[in-house]
Protein backbone atom coordinates (compact mmCIF):
# COMPACT_ATOMS: atom_id res chain seq x y z
CA UNK A 1 0.00 0.00 0.00
CA UNK A 2 2.27 3.14 1.20
CA UNK A 3 4.94 1.42 -1.03
CA UNK A 4 2.79 2.01 -3.97
CA UNK A 5 2.70 5.33 -3.30
CA UNK A 6 6.17 6.15 -2.26
CA UNK A 7 8.17 4.50 -5.31
CA UNK A 8 11.62 5.62 -3.52
CA UNK A 9 12.42 2.45 -0.93
CA UNK A 10 15.26 4.16 0.28
CA UNK A 11 12.96 7.30 1.08
CA UNK A 12 10.02 5.13 2.94
CA UNK A 13 12.45 3.83 5.17
CA UNK A 14 13.55 7.17 6.32
CA UNK A 15 9.92 7.88 6.84
CA UNK A 16 9.48 5.14 8.65
CA UNK A 17 12.19 5.68 10.62
CA UNK A 18 11.71 9.18 11.63
CA UNK A 19 7.96 8.81 11.81
CA UNK A 20 7.10 5.58 13.44
CA UNK A 21 8.23 7.60 16.39
CA UNK A 22 9.18 11.38 16.86
CA UNK A 23 12.12 10.50 18.84
CA UNK A 24 13.79 9.01 16.35
CA UNK A 25 17.16 10.79 15.68
CA UNK A 26 19.93 9.94 12.87
CA UNK A 27 23.48 10.57 11.22
CA UNK A 28 24.14 10.55 7.68
CA UNK A 29 25.95 8.20 8.37
CA UNK A 30 24.62 5.88 11.03
CA UNK A 31 21.49 6.10 9.08
CA UNK A 32 23.43 4.57 5.55
CA UNK A 33 24.45 1.53 8.01
CA UNK A 34 21.64 1.10 9.34
CA UNK A 35 19.66 0.67 6.09
CA UNK A 36 22.95 -0.85 4.42
CA UNK A 37 22.49 1.90 1.62
CA UNK A 38 25.24 4.29 0.52
CA UNK A 39 26.14 7.27 1.84
CA UNK A 40 24.48 9.43 -1.17
CA UNK A 41 21.16 7.52 -1.71
CA UNK A 42 20.68 8.38 2.13
CA UNK A 43 21.92 12.24 1.89
CA UNK A 44 19.70 12.62 -1.65
CA UNK A 45 16.58 11.55 0.22
CA UNK A 46 17.64 13.57 3.72
CA UNK A 47 17.55 16.68 1.63
CA UNK A 48 14.60 16.04 -0.46
CA UNK A 49 12.83 15.70 2.90
CA UNK A 50 14.27 18.53 4.57
CA UNK A 51 13.66 20.55 2.21
CA UNK A 52 9.77 19.52 2.09
CA UNK A 53 9.84 20.31 5.90
CA UNK A 54 9.27 16.83 6.87
CA UNK A 55 13.02 16.20 8.90
CA UNK A 56 14.98 19.04 10.74
CA UNK A 57 18.05 19.18 10.40
CA UNK A 58 20.47 20.36 13.47
CA UNK A 59 24.30 21.06 13.95
CA UNK A 60 25.45 18.37 16.38
CA UNK A 61 29.29 19.07 16.87
CA UNK A 62 30.74 18.12 13.30
CA UNK A 63 27.96 15.72 12.48
CA UNK A 64 24.45 16.60 11.33
CA UNK A 65 21.20 15.16 13.19
CA UNK A 66 18.30 14.74 11.73
CA UNK A 67 14.63 14.16 12.87
CA UNK A 68 10.79 13.88 12.18
CA UNK A 69 9.50 17.51 12.29
CA UNK A 70 6.84 17.54 14.88
CA UNK A 71 5.65 21.37 13.67
CA UNK A 72 5.04 20.23 9.95
CA UNK A 73 1.35 20.39 9.55
CA UNK A 74 1.47 16.91 8.07
CA UNK A 75 3.22 15.31 11.02
CA UNK A 76 0.32 13.44 12.61
CA UNK A 77 -1.37 12.33 9.26
CA UNK A 78 2.22 11.11 8.23
CA UNK A 79 2.80 9.15 11.32
CA UNK A 80 -0.08 7.49 11.51
CA UNK A 81 -0.23 6.46 8.03
CA UNK A 82 3.03 4.89 8.76
CA UNK A 83 2.08 3.41 11.94
CA UNK A 84 -1.09 2.10 9.79
CA UNK A 85 1.14 0.71 7.26
CA UNK A 86 3.52 -1.04 9.64
CA UNK A 87 0.46 -2.00 12.28
CA UNK A 88 2.20 -0.71 14.75
CA UNK A 89 -0.53 1.43 16.30
CA UNK A 90 -1.74 -2.01 17.19
CA UNK A 91 0.84 -3.33 19.19
CA UNK A 92 3.07 -0.95 20.46
CA UNK A 93 0.66 -0.22 24.01
CA UNK A 94 -0.01 -3.52 24.88
CA UNK A 95 3.99 -4.75 24.40
CA UNK A 96 4.72 -1.74 26.81
CA UNK A 97 2.26 -2.62 28.92
CA UNK A 98 2.49 -6.19 29.89
CA UNK A 99 6.39 -7.56 28.43
CA UNK A 100 8.55 -6.86 31.24
CA UNK A 101 11.62 -4.06 30.81
CA UNK A 102 11.53 -3.20 27.49
CA UNK A 103 14.59 -1.45 26.05
CA UNK A 104 14.67 -1.44 22.46
CA UNK A 105 12.24 -2.66 19.57
CA UNK A 106 13.74 -2.68 16.24
CA UNK A 107 12.25 -3.85 12.67
CA UNK A 108 14.39 -5.87 10.45
CA UNK A 109 13.41 -8.39 7.26
CA UNK A 110 11.61 -6.96 4.49
CA UNK A 111 10.17 -3.74 6.32
CA UNK A 112 13.92 -2.34 7.45
CA UNK A 113 14.53 -2.66 3.79
CA UNK A 114 11.63 -0.33 2.78
CA UNK A 115 9.64 -3.46 1.18
CA UNK A 116 6.35 -4.03 1.92
CA UNK A 117 5.38 -8.12 2.61
CA UNK A 118 2.87 -10.31 4.65
CA UNK A 119 5.48 -11.00 7.43
CA UNK A 120 6.66 -8.44 10.21
CA UNK A 121 9.98 -9.02 11.78
CA UNK A 122 10.61 -7.67 14.70
CA UNK A 123 14.17 -7.75 17.73
CA UNK A 124 12.40 -7.08 21.08
CA UNK A 125 14.87 -6.70 23.95
CA UNK A 126 14.69 -5.90 27.59
CA UNK A 127 15.06 -7.74 31.02
CA UNK A 128 12.88 -9.92 32.02
CA UNK A 129 10.86 -10.04 28.70
CA UNK A 130 7.57 -12.47 29.59
CA UNK A 131 8.41 -13.87 26.22
CA UNK A 132 5.56 -16.46 26.08
CA UNK A 133 3.14 -13.23 26.29
CA UNK A 134 5.05 -11.73 23.31
CA UNK A 135 4.77 -15.05 21.12
CA UNK A 136 0.50 -14.79 21.70
CA UNK A 137 0.52 -11.56 21.23
CA UNK A 138 2.24 -11.90 18.19
CA UNK A 139 0.09 -14.06 17.01
CA UNK A 140 -2.79 -12.50 18.14
CA UNK A 141 -1.81 -9.03 16.29
CA UNK A 142 -0.82 -11.11 12.91
CA UNK A 143 -4.42 -11.97 12.87
CA UNK A 144 -5.18 -8.48 13.06
CA UNK A 145 -3.58 -6.93 10.87
CA UNK A 146 -3.36 -9.95 8.57
CA UNK A 147 0.84 -10.57 8.57
CA UNK A 148 2.23 -12.97 10.13
CA UNK A 149 5.01 -11.93 13.15
CA UNK A 150 8.24 -13.47 14.08
CA UNK A 151 9.56 -12.15 17.23
CA UNK A 152 13.16 -12.49 18.10
CA UNK A 153 15.06 -11.73 21.11
CA UNK A 154 18.39 -11.05 19.84
CA UNK A 155 19.98 -8.45 17.53
CA UNK A 156 20.98 -9.62 14.26
CA UNK A 157 24.63 -9.05 13.27
CA UNK A 158 24.09 -7.77 10.00
CA UNK A 159 21.55 -6.37 7.80
CA UNK A 160 18.66 -3.59 8.05
CA UNK A 161 17.12 -1.98 11.11
CA UNK A 162 15.07 0.30 11.95
CA UNK A 163 14.66 1.08 15.47
CA UNK A 164 10.79 1.80 16.42
CA UNK A 165 11.33 2.45 20.00
CA UNK A 166 14.55 2.84 22.72
CA UNK A 167 14.14 3.19 26.52
CA UNK A 168 15.99 6.63 26.81
CA UNK A 169 15.46 6.22 30.77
Amino acid sequence: MLGALITSKTRLKLLIKFFVSAGNTGYLRGIAEEFDESTNAIRKELNQLTEAGFLERKQDQKKVLYQANIAHPLFNPVQRLVHSFLGVDKVVDQVMERAGDVQEVMLIGAYAKGQESDQLEVVISGENLDKDYLANLSEKTGKLINKEIKINFEKPSSGAYIVVYRNMA
